[in-house]
């Protein structure tokens, strides 16, 4: 009998019991389609006995064949859903998070931002006489030009 993977042997308790349920659902269906274990296991590709420990929900049993009797069953479509980024709840939380801090940062800026300009605060003063004088020696330059 070969060793399982330590990655079988610490499964969380909640992913081995959804696996056990996944597994007793396809045994349902099957059973609903009365389909015999032997029949089912060709149409699955494996022994009967792996399928056996399928419908047990063993973690041992290659994803390939939970989703190739997923298939059988009409229900394929679904596994995309399982980890479909806007069900993602954890990430989801974190990006809102994150914009939060992001926002907090920009705020205080930009209410300073606007507080200046709003009061014609010296910031708006050195940016008009900057231009100011932009212009002035672009014209005193202008006039070099032409006399």
């Amino acid at each position: 009998m070969p060793k399982s993977p330590q990655a079988l042997l610490s499964m969380p308790p909640a992913a081995a019991a959804a696996l056990r349920t996944l597994g007793e659902n396809l045994a349902i269906a099957r059973v609903r389609r009365r389909e015999s274990q032997r029949a089912w296991a060709r149409r699955l590709g494996v022994s009967v006995p792996t399928l056996i420990r399928m419908e047990r929900g063993d973690p041992g049993v290659g994803i390939g064949i939970y989703v190739t009797a997923l298939w059988l069953i009409g229900r394929v479509n679904a596994l995309a859903e399982l980890a479909a980024p806007a069900q993602d709840q954890g990430a989801l939380e974190s990006d809102v998070r994150d914009a939060l801090k992001r926002r907090a940062v920009r705020s205080a800026a930009s209410l300073e931002a606007r507080l200046g300009r709003a009061q014609g605060g010296p910031q708006d003063a050195a940016k008009g006489g900057a231009k100011g004088r932009g212009k002035a020696r672009a014209a005193g330059r202008e006039g070099k030009r032409r006399g």
